[in-house]
């Protein structure tokens, strides 16, 4: 069985898929010309787009080694 995935891990690729998807969006309406996601919807783009920070910031995290908690 898989590990439990920390709240720490959960909230920052929460994150970073909204950050993401706001600076996607925010590039795709500045530039008007988005050849790499053509053969996506527009409306759609940018949320597809900002799921691979937000798997590798998951990742990442969930591998990290984090410090013992000490139980008092």
């Amino acid at each position: 069985m898989a590990a439990p995935v920390e709240k720490k891990v959960t909230a920052a690729s929460a994150a970073t898929y909204l950050g993401s998807t706001g600076l996607l969006a925010s590039l795709a309406a500045a530039q008007g010309n988005a050849e790499l996601v053509g053969f996506l919807p527009d409306a759609v783009a940018p949320f597809i787009l900002a799921v691979i920070p937000t798997a590798i910031a998951f990742v990442s995290g969930w591998a990290a080694k984090h410090s013992p908690r000490i139980h008092a």
